[in-house]
């Protein structure tokens, strides 16, 4: 793990096989069936040192596409391709980035729950009916990246808890009910008074 000054970017291919062998392969110790079809992807882990943030929130960990987004033309895609199989021999499916100052401070609920919820993010396709899609040439799935969805925040709370998941002020809420009267709402919402009228 990496904790450097100056900005740091690290492959671990040891994170990588922990990851796959805890939460996705058959029979791990935390073995999740919601990220079985992940046993095809190709992951990559990497650590770094570079703080994030995003609308005032710090950003821990991120997954998205391995292949580059075609930032820059033809060049600048054909470099970034070169930097991502630099880091793992290939250009995976899905890279997983970790802030690993956040990593070295937080339990290893949060830790597992932290890299659960990028796993959530890396998903299989999905068909114009919502069957998994698969490779016509090569039968493998074909994947893409899944947004934040409610599947995603159950099954990461149900496996880690609220703590770890840091929702306690979610569910406190949940459990207070709301504040504001339905009837309130009627009172002041338009749709709802031409309805009544």
């Amino acid at each position: 793990m990496i904790l450097q000054h100056e900005d740091h970017f690290e492959p671990c291919r040891e994170l990588a096989d922990w990851a796959r062998e805890t939460f996705i392969e058959p029979g791990g110790t935390l073995e999740n069936e919601d990220h079985e079809h992940l046993q095809h992807a190709s992951i990559g882990f990497l650590w770094t040192n570079v703080a994030n943030a995003k609308k005032g929130r710090r950003i821990v960990g991120q997954a998205e596409p391995g292949k580059p987004m075609g930032m820059g033309g033809k060049w600048g895609k054909a470099r970034q391709e070169y930097q991502v199989t630099q880091w793992f021999g290939e250009v995976p499916d899905f890279i997983i980035t970790l802030d690993a100052n956040y990593a070295s401070q937080c339990s290893d609920a949060e830790f597992c729950a932290l890299v659960e919820h990028e796993l959530y993010h890396c998903a299989q396709e999905k068909d114009e009916f919502g069957a998994p899609r698969f490779n016509q040439q090569t039968g493998l799935p074909v994947f893409g990246m899944r947004g934040h969805d409610i599947e995603e925040f159950i099954g990461v709370v149900r496996r880690y808890g609220a703590e770890a998941t840091h929702i306690q002020e979610l569910i406190q809420a949940a459990k207070e009910g709301p504040t504001i009267a339905p009837a309130n709402i009627a009172q002041s919402c338009g749709t709802c008074l031409a309805r009544a009228a």
